[in-house]
């Protein structure tokens, strides 16, 4: 097993139609406005961008994210990352009776160093970490979604 690698999968259910939930995630420059653990986002250009998080745990992660996939017909959002961590991000947004699945799912391997060394220790906490995450990020995003 390597234990610096990562797979994650979030759905979340939103109370809103589809079209209103794709519109706010694909302006990553905005994150940081209502998804409090996205520290920062600077646009490099239309597709590119470094993005800085940091959760519960003491450390943060920069990376550059390069657009993949935009399809808002088929409600898709997908990202290419390096730097702290590498790999890709989709999200998968679609209706679900009266409101939205927005399904976000990534893999990842961590190649900060700190991080790397801590693998074997500290998965639990890092996992632990990413939820609390996730779960701050979809409280932000309907609280967004109810002030559009």
């Amino acid at each position: 097993m390597d234990w610096n690698h990562y797979r994650f999968r979030s759905p979340w259910r939103l109370p809103v139609p589809p079209a209103a939930v794709f519109a706010v995630l694909e302006r990553p420059e905005d994150y940081p406005r209502w998804w409090p653990q996205v520290r920062s986002v600077i646009r490099l250009d239309d597709a590119t961008g470094v993005l800085t998080i940091r959760s519960a745990l003491p450390y943060a992660m920069t990376f550059t994210a390069h657009e993949r996939r935009r399809d808002p017909a088929a409600g898709i959002l997908e990202i290419a990352m390096s730097g702290d961590i590498e790999g890709w991000a989709r999200w998968t947004v679609t209706a679900a009776g009266p409101g939205t699945l927005a399904v976000y799912e990534q893999e990842v391997d961590v190649r900060k160093p700190l991080l790397r060394r801590l693998a074997v220790p500290a998965r639990p906490l890092f996992r632990a970490n990413h939820r609390l995450m996730m779960r701050a990020g979809r409280r932000g995003l309907l609280l967004r979604l109810r002030a559009v």
